[in-house]
């Protein structure tokens, strides 16, 4: 099952109408996203096996990589998928058969009866997601996995579980000696043209599995297409096809609800959806929706508090948009659309660009104490307006990080301020009012838009922190800094 380099064969392109949906649906699906501030990021559609429409939301672009969050098991599951075609495991396999030195003793039975494909359909038995567990026990995640209680008989009870696929890449490693992203590379990324997937580990060195995938909108929109193929790309089959047919039906019930997508049954870290449709799906909206009927995909990246609404607007618009022959179509939506597309952008911090208080605070250092409410251990923080926007200067306990902001737009840049180490960013800032200044940065290559609004008075700022989007409080309480003092001046 192993293939060629990857492919620099583009996917074709094509206006909508000649694939059988109309501008206008697409226009009315962009339009409502924005009138309900899905926040989506970056949109590629197919239909037929051609893109008939694709756009990024500036300053998210096509060639940057996007977090995943959990549509990363998708393809952590389709590593099982390929380890079990070249007989390295079966779905049946007990999960404990592979880590005979982490093995609890006594087990669990529950624990026993736990299989592989268990693991794939998130009917571990577990009563509760075991992530937290695993990254905060300060021990090997395997072994804490091992140790966990099995409330449940295997197979009898969904819970969504991150710590499940962990296992499934964990077991993919044991079997073929290699990290799932390592083992995808050759079989999957190359022949697919994914040229840079980068993939979060654990402290043992093993892909995460369930979240911690980076890759290109247009990424994403290739692996739907090899699915909606069944498993053949470019006349070469990667995939078993039994596999594909597999991990996209219902394995296990999840929920009773005829109106939601996500209780219409779960495969093989795939959902099903409603209107026959199945999709892989990340926190915030990340998704890549197959939908065999129509033969199409959407791929989507975003970073959204509504992935219900996303979903739904699909349904309402592009959906029943889908006819079976082309359309003669209008130029002048065509024309729209495509201009449209190309000048999407997320709208910066609403206010004036420039405030007489700009050169009242500008260069001022301002100190924070440390306390509980400074989570993120703000010392200090300086504003530098200039003539084309202005410098905001962080200093935390790993030094200091600044930022560029643009004065009109967005301003790309890096910044290590709140992420690991230095990443890209853009940002924008603007005066709310005479004394409040807001700062928006973008992370490029992430679902998250922190905000930064300093409301200036005298000697001192009060400092807000808020993000778009948050798997915590989105919002923390505001800090108060002082003006530094100025170091005594020893030649007077």
């Amino acid at each position: 099952m192993t293939s060629a380099p990857p492919s620099p064969t583009p996917l074709p392109r094509c206006s909508p109408e000649a694939q059988g949906v109309s501008s206008a649906a697409l226009l009315d699906f962009l339009a409502a996203a924005e009138r309900q501030d899905l926040g989506l990021h970056g949109l590629m559609v197919l239909r037929h096996g051609h893109v008939i429409a694709e756009g990024w939301w500036s300053p998210y672009e096509a060639a940057r990589s996007h977090m995943l969050f959990s549509l990363s098991k998708s393809f952590a599951a389709t590593a099982a998928g390929l380890a079990a075609a070249e007989g390295l495991l079966s779905l049946d396999d007990a999960v404990l058969s592979f880590f005979a030195e982490e093995r609890p003793t006594p087990p669990d039975p529950n624990l026993c009866a736990m299989r592989v494909r268990h693991l794939l359909s998130m009917s571990t038995g577990h009563d509760q997601d075991t992530t937290g567990r695993l990254r905060g026990g300060g021990g090997d995640w395997v072994r804490t996995f091992l140790a966990l209680p099995v409330e449940h008989a295997p197979g009898t009870h969904f819970v969504y579980n991150s710590g499940a696929t962990y296992m499934v890449s964990a077991i993919v490693q044991k079997v073929t000696g290699q990290t799932v992203l390592d083992y995808l590379r050759p079989r999957l990324f190359g022949p697919l043209g994914i040229a840079q997937p980068t993939w979060e580990s654990s402290p043992q060195g093993v892909s995460v599995g369930g979240w911690g995938l980076s890759i290109r909108t247009e990424d994403i929109a290739r692996f739907g297409q090899l699915y909606l193929q069944k498993g053949v790309w470019q006349g070469e089959r990667l995939l078993p096809e039994d596999w594909v047919a597999a991990a996209t039906s219902k394995q296990v019930e999840n929920g009773t609800d005829p109106d939601s997508d996500w209780a219409q049954g779960y495969g093989y870290q795939f959902w099903r959806c409603r209107h026959g449709a199945y999709r892989g799906d990340g926190a915030f909206g990340q998704f890549c929706v197959v939908l065999p009927d129509q033969d199409a995909v959407v791929a989507i990246t975003a970073g959204s508090r509504d992935m219900g609404g996303i979903l739904n607007l699909l349904w309402e618009h592009l959906l029943p948009a889908m006819g079976n022959a082309p359309l003669s179509g209008s130029p002048e939506a065509h024309g729209t659309l495509g201009q449209r597309l190309r000048s999407l952008s997320l709208p910066g911090p609403a206010g004036a660009a420039s405030s007489p208080t700009a050169a009242q605070v500008s260069g001022k250092r301002y100190v924070f104490a440390p306390g509980d409410h400074n989570e993120p251990g703000i010392e200090a923080v300086a504003w530098d307006f200039g003539d084309n926007g202005c410098v905001v200067t962080i200093q935390d306990g790993r030094g200091e990080h600044r930022i560029k902001a643009g004065k009109e737009g967005w301003q790309p840049g890096t910044t290590a301020f709140r992420a690991q180490e230095a990443e890209p960013v853009a940002a924008w800032g603007a005066w709310a009012d005479e004394a409040t200044y807001v700062l928006n940065v973008c992370y490029a290559e992430t679902p998250f838009i922190a905000t930064l609004t300093g409301r200036f008075s005298e000697d001192t700022v009060e400092l807000s922190l808020r993000q778009n989007v948050s798997f915590g409080p989105a919002e923390r309480p505001p800090l108060m800094g002082r003006i530094a003092p100025q170091p005594p001046n020893l030649g007077e």
